[in-house]
């Protein structure tokens, strides 16, 4: 079996991790334990560029499970934990392609491996994979089943080749179900932002303004963490109703070129490009706090920061480089503006990312059994799919709900029921 990763003597370590993050993902266990008995996946080839992390190791066991052939690379050059792709391949037998670190070269050469396996489903994360399908084996798209896209980048970049016309497969905006970006958006990047910003730093959130740009899902579960930490909270937005939104939910909201004078940690959340510009470098204060949890680390102008700056310390403490403005003041970027909940932590937590990759596994499923029944275009989840993994959550947490009366269900049917 071909695999690329950084040294497979850390396999049994990852094992160990994979293992604890399983303890906390009872909902994609009862699915793969369904998969071992069903198969039906069986013999299918399958690509997934992922973030590869233990919570993404177990959904890769549950595709395995369920019969499919599966090659992994990673989604993001930071975001691999190299002992789980070590135990990945040693010890579940998965193609893996994927290092800590790699240059983008590598992680080019990752996603071309991963292609090489001539997939019929796809899972990706930012549509790397998706995109690098349809500019360089664009012969082969008849090949795909369907593919699944994990986050609001993704979808965004999807939608937009979608609309031009040029998409050609069935994707499905695993990011739009309700019991994905509900709560891995929110409590997931929330939890780990706040996480990777505090392990990098070692700072004390309390008393610190936190500017944040973004008050989608992402930016309202970071806002709500840092608040908790005692933060003062300022969103930046370019949409008036999440504005809105922000003002009454009691927080602060101001454009970036105000908020970029008086902010201590600024943190990016958009999914868009340059959200953080030279302007802004130039009217922020000594020691402010850089930072991106997007998908991709174009949402901060780094080349520009690096063009202003007079010198650039090279991580001055793990995962930080220090940028000294030609009059004096440094500001702080942190993981190289990559999402710093992975880089510098360990993610989402698997409680979370149990829903996410439940949604993975049973879109995949869902493509199988329909293969071949769907239009080019950008799908949402099924509902009764998502239903279904809300109903696992709540079952494995010990939690019963109400049922409608027949009499409440007629209710809800007819129209003659008036006050």
């Amino acid at each position: 079996m071909e695999y690329d990763v950084k040294d497979i003597e850390l396999a049994e370590h990852g094992k160990k991790r994979i293992t604890w993050a399983e303890r906390n993902m009872p909902v994609l266990r009862l699915i793969r334990e369904r998969f071992e008995k069903e198969q039906p996946l069986k013999g299918i080839n399958i690509g997934a560029c992922l973030h590869v992390t233990t919570e993404t190791a177990n959904l890769a066991i549950t595709l395995k499970a369920g019969g499919a052939n599966l090659r992994v690379c990673a989604s993001n050059p930071l975001s691999t934990q190299d002992d789980v792709a070590s135990s990945l391949v040693k010890n579940n037998d998965i193609a893996v392609y994927a290092i800590k670190g790699e240059d983008t070269q590598t992680y080019y050469d990752h996603i071309h491996a991963t292609l090489a396996h001539k997939p019929s489903i796809t899972h990706d994360d930012g549509a790397d994979l998706v995109s690098t399908l349809h500019a360089e084996y664009a012969d082969r798209a008849d090949e795909i089943w369907g593919s699944m896209e994990e986050t609001t980048t993704g979808v965004i970049r999807l939608k937009a080749l979608a609309n031009q016309g040029k998409l050609l497969f069935p994707v499905f905006a695993v990011n739009d179900a309700d019991t994905k970006h509900l709560f891995d958006n929110r409590y997931g990047t929330g939890q780990s932002t706040l996480d990777g910003i505090i392990r990098a730093t070692n700072m004390l959130v309390a008393g610190k303004t936190v500017v944040i740009a973004g008050y989608g899902w992402c930016g309202r579960g970071f806002a709500m963490r840092a608040r908790g930490h005692g933060g003062r909270v300022i969103i930046t937005e370019v949409n008036n109703v999440k504005a809105l939104e922000a003002t009454m939910d009691g927080l602060q909201v101001l454009p970036m070129h105000e908020a970029a004078k008086i902010g201590d940690v600024f943190c990016t959340l958009t999914g868009n490009l340059n959200v953080l510009r030279t302007e802004h470098f130039d009217a922020m204060k000594n020691g402010a706090i850089v930072a991106n949890a997007g998908h991709f680390n174009v949402e901060i102008d780094i080349p520009g920061l690096t063009e202003m700056a007079k010198t650039v310390n090279k991580q001055v403490k793990p995962f930080i480089d220090e940028y000294i403005m030609p009059d004096g003041r440094s500001i702080y970027l942190l993981a190289d503006g990559r999402l710093v909940n992975l880089a510098v932590a360990e993610g989402h937590p698997a409680c979370v990312m149990d829903m996410s990759f439940a949604i993975q596994a049973l879109t995949a499923e869902y493509v199988v059994i329909n293969q071949g029944r769907f239009e080019n275009k950008v799908h949402d989840i099924p509902e009764n799919i998502d239903m279904q993994v809300a109903k696992l959550k709540l079952e494995t947490m010990g939690i019963t709900i109400d049922t409608l009366t027949a009499e409440q269900i007629n209710y809800l049917a007819s129209w003659e029921m008036g006050t």
